[in-house]
């Protein structure tokens, strides 16, 4: 299931940008409204985790197919901004087919 670079990329940009909208709208309105720090630290720690193996799986992605900086940059920079992941998963769809086809060949 897992046993391309790019899709394992594929999960981590997924998961990591999920908590971090779990973060940035549901921890910390919790946090500022309701006066509960501790969704925040949760969420936030497991965030911080996630984003290393983003990081990680973007080096690995990255190195074996040859991506090129500007590609590698959109990728990191899409982490960045809340909803990215699912403009970066439309972009990965397609490296991901074309680094298939190329297996067959």
């Amino acid at each position: 299931m897992f046993n391309s670079s790019v899709k394992k990329f594929r999960v981590a940009s997924f998961v990591e940008g999920l908590s971090y909208l779990i973060l940035l709208f549901v921890a910390m309105p919790i946090k500022y409204l309701g006066g509960n720090p501790i969704p925040v630290k949760i969420v936030g720690m497991t965030h911080g985790l996630l984003f290393f193996l983003f990081i990680f799986f973007l080096y690995m992605a990255a190195s074996e197919h040859k991506w090129s900086k500007k590609f590698s940059l959109f990728a990191f920079v899409s982490s960045l901004v809340p909803f990215g992941m699912f403009f970066l998963d439309k972009h990965l769809k397609k490296k991901e087919l074309d680094s298939a086809s190329t297996e067959l060949v």
